[in-house]
């Protein structure tokens, strides 16, 4: 059974039109089924399609990247990867079934795959617990990454989740180190690693396995600091304020790739992803081999510094840049001339305000 959101109706009505003319058994018994009708209204199906998702808003965006019936990171890891091989535990406190990760084949060529996996039907969601990752979910993937690192293999991670998960047993096992250490790890990799979004990168819990020479964002997902019903809340103690908030966000790929915080955007089918997820997966394997083999040729230290200059990079043109006072990667913030004269008007505003009155009643004895 297809799920549909809330702007789908006019394509869910002509869909079941489309199964019922399909059945030879109308209401009158059995008929010969009208092809030609099935055609016209697939192509009416098509157009609507085409004419909703080409003007998506951010928050029509965040509901497809949530959209029930898209492919979860176990699909994409079949898909993709041969000969793979499932690593589980942390070593410290347990195994968290939140993220799949092991080692397998893309083409010929070995790679540590990572990914976070909502799960597909109520009893695997409650299982995976909906993609929320717990500390010890982010140590067994620390634990592999450097596994990998030691042995030159590239990293593939797979972003899906709303956040990491902020119960009192996961704060209690250091989730806030765990996922700090996880970043640090990443940032730190020898390797060629590459994240891509899938759906929600929600958060720390996403940036924690995207801190990536190459960050790919399918067009229909989403990532960000907060949730939009989240960011609502806050700015406004409305969570009804999503629209506004997730326009404000921009964690859409489109706006992301604009302020180069990604790499990347992979088309997705018409309709999204989950209507053709057979097409978007060979999409991914193809960016996945061609990004690896941008980074064939160069040294484990070019690699390294490819992914530091990069963070490094993001929000210079927004007013960040380097200072030569600062040491080497630092960062400080350049004031606009506008900015530097409404500074210093403020801090000299009764200096100021008292040259004015002078030259003021100076303007009056010369009048009168």
């Amino acid at each position: 059974m297809k799920n549909y959101l809330d702007f789908e109706k006019e394509i869910k009505e002509l869909e079941q039109q489309v199964d019922n003319l399909k059945s030879p058994f109308g209401s009158e018994g059995i008929s010969e089924v009208d092809t030609d009708k099935i055609k016209n209204t697939q192509l009416e199906i098509n157009q609507k399609l085409e004419e909703i998702y080409s003007n998506l808003n951010s928050w029509q965006r965040t509901q497809v990247a949530r959209h029930e019936d898209r492919p979860k990171a176990n699909f994409y890891i079949k898909k993709i990867f041969s000969k793979f091989t499932l690593l589980s535990g942390d070593r410290y406190f347990g195994d968290d079934k939140s993220v799949i990760a092991g080692f397998g084949l893309i083409g010929d060529r070995s790679v540590l795959i990572i990914g976070q996996e909502k799960g597909e039907d109520l009893n695997s969601r409650i299982e995976r617990n909906f993609g929320m990752m717990r500390p010890e979910g982010y140590r067994k993937c620390i634990r592999l990454m450097k596994l990998a690192d030691r042995f030159q293999i590239p990293v593939v991670s797979f972003i899906d989740t709303p956040g990491a998960y902020p119960g009192i047993g996961a704060e209690q096992r250091g989730q806030a180190s765990a996922i700090a250490n996880s970043i640090e790890c990443c940032m730190s990799l020898t390797v060629p690693n590459i994240s891509i979004i899938i759906g929600e990168g929600g958060s720390g819990g996403a940036i924690a396995l995207a801190s990536s020479n190459k960050v790919i964002m399918l067009e229909n997902s989403i990532y960000s600091v907060i949730s939009p019903e989240g960011c609502a809340s806050i700015l406004w103690r409305d969570p009804s304020k999503s629209l506004q908030a997730a326009e404000a966000m921009k964690l859409t790929a489109k706006d992301l790739l604009k302020l180069k915080i990604i790499d990347e955007i992979i088309p997705e089918p018409l309709g999204g992803a989950h209507r053709d997820p057979d097409n978007i997966a060979n999409d991914i394997k193809y960016a996945i081999i061609k990004n690896l083999k941008s980074f064939e040729n160069l040294s484990k230290q070019e690699i390294y510094d490819h992914r530091k200059n990069k963070f490094l990079q993001i929000g210079r043109d927004q007013g960040f840049s380097k200072s030569s006072s600062l040491n080497d990667g630092e960062l400080s913030y350049k004031e606009s001339s506008f900015r530097k004269l409404q500074s210093q008007l403020q801090k000299n505003k009764y200096v100021y305000l008292g040259i004015g009155l002078v030259i003021l009643a100076g303007i009056i004895a010369l009048i009168s």
